[in-house]
Order: structure tokens, then C-alpha cells, then sequence
């Protein structure tokens, strides 16, 4: 199976390879309602969007890296999904940099408001760290032990984190929201060891004449993929559903 599917893509799905996909229009999407802080504990043990074999939600936003298709199974194009982007572009206003800046920061100071919250709920301690990392906001809670401990090793609990978070900000905001969240530098730590993962692929697939698959990954696995396979010239696309949804390396043609 390849990434034509009227399957509706995840939240973090955005994150897989925005150069790829497109961001489509934020008025287009329903705004969800705000997570209560109350529930997330259950929330997050709960939730399935994880690193390592993971199942993807049901919320609305982008579609993977290389899901666009012509219809034809196998045969991505670029055609439909630069004519969407023109159209984008054009119904878009544009938006200054002080307006960019001044967007992130607001999300980056409603998701710490919420982030904070749900640690003294949760009674746990933790300080939240706020930036604006390229076009979206980070948050970071540092100082977090419990909180670290409980995340590892596969990051559930961030990823649950995350999406609860971004939901926050967009029932705040009336926006879609792409900030990214960590927990004691987990995802930093964690990208060096699936890059090298993804070097390795993208050597056998240049070396050879075969697709090479990877394991299932969740979307920030599976973005991280293909930001190396692209940075090196070669194609890829993630293919499977729910766990099994994995990353496919092709030589060059």
C-alpha cells in the first residue's frame, strides 16, 4: 500500500516532510475543542502516536511526506501538489516577520500556561523553557525527572503530550498549531540515532538496486527519515498503516 489513502492523516503527520506536503488552509479545519488538563494523565497513558511501532490519530492536519499521488498506485507526482501550493499561496495573506514571531510566541506562551497546569495537577515538577525554533514554536520541559523517566525509552508520553498541547493552543488561537514539545532534550538525543539509522538505508539503497525498507516509525521517526533521505538525493515514501506505517528508501533511477 502507498500513501494514496483517504485515510485522515495525524497532527504530527505534519511534521514528516512539510517541503513535500503543502500546508493547507488553517480556516479549512475544525478547531478542536481544549483538552482538559484533568484527563491527561489517562490521555496520555492512553495514547497510541508514539515513537517506535506506533499508531497514528484521527486528528486532521497534513498528509505524509510523499502521499501525493496521481491516483496511480506507486507513481508519486509533484504536478498536483505544486498547483495546491500556488493556490495556497495565493489565498493566503502574507504575513510579516514581526507577525510570524509575534503568532509563535503566543502559542509558545499558551502551551507553557497549559504545560504548567497539567504539572501541578499531575503534581509533578518540571520548568518549562520557551523558543521559536525556525517556523514554529518549542516548548521544553526541563528539569523534569519523574517526567523524563516516565517518557522513556520509546517517548510515549511526549508524543501524547505534544498533541494534547498543540489542541490547547489551537482552541485558543483558532489556528493550527505545529509547535513541538520535549522533554529533557529526549528528541534531540533521540534524531542523532535515527539519522545514523537513516544513513545506513540511504547507503544500501545507492549501493544496490532495491527499494530499502526501515522499521515502523511514528511521524517524528518517519520526518527525520526522510529529511536525510532527501538531503542525500534519493526518493522516499512511507507506506503501511497505523503500527506498521514505515519509511520505504529507492535507489536512484
Amino acid at each position: 500500500m502507498n500513501d494514496s489513502t483517504s485515510d485522515v492523516p495525524t497532527a504530527a503527520e505534519a511534521d514528516e516532510n512539510l517541503s513535500a506536503a503543502p500546508e493547507q488552509d488553517a480556516s479549512a479545519q475544525p478547531i478542536a475543542p481544549a483538552p482538559s488538563p484533568a484527563v491527561v494523565e489517562e490521555d496520555a497513558a492512553s495514547e497510541d502516536a508514539t515513537d517506535g511501532p506506533a499508531q497514528d490519530n484521527d486528528a486532521a492536519e497534513y498528509s505524509d511526506a510523499a502521499s501525493t499521488t496521481d491516483g496511480t498506485e506507486g507513481q508519486p507526482t509533484d504536478g498536483a501538489a505544486a498547483e495546491s501550493a500556488e493556490e495556497s499561496a495565493e489565498n493566503t495573506p502574507a504575513e510579516t516577520s514581526e507577525e510570524r514571531m509575534r503568532r509563535l510566541e503566543e502559542e509558545g506562551d499558551i502551551a507553557a500556561d497549559y504545560l504548567e497546569e497539567l504539572l501541578d495537577i499531575a503534581d509533578l515538577d518540571g520548568d518549562i523553557d520557551i523558543d521559536v525554533d525556525g517556523d514554529r514554536a518549542s516548548v521544553e520541559i526541563a528539569g523534569a525527572d519523574r517526567l523524563a523517566t516516565l517518557n522513556r525509552p520509546k517517548g510515549e508520553l511526549l508524543d501524547a503530550l505534544q498533541e494534547l498541547t498543540r489542541l490547547a493552543v489551537q482552541s485558543r488561537t483558532g489556528n493550527r498549531s505545529r509547535l513541538m514539545l520535549d522533554i529533557g532534550g529526549f528528541r534531540a538525543e533521540h534524531k542523532g540515532s535515527l539519522e545514523e539509522l537513516a544513513e545506513k538505508a540511504v547507503a544500501e539503497a545507492k549501493e544496490g538496486d532495491a527499494a530499502v525498507p526501515l522499521r515502523p516509525m511514528n511521524p517524528f521517526e518517519r520526518k527525520v527519515v526522510h529529511d536525510v533521505a532527501k538531503r542525500e538525493g534519493l526518493r522516499s515514501e512511507s507506506d503501511g498503516d497505523g503500527k506498521n506505517r514505515h519509511v520505504v528508501i529507492y535507489p536512484a533511477s
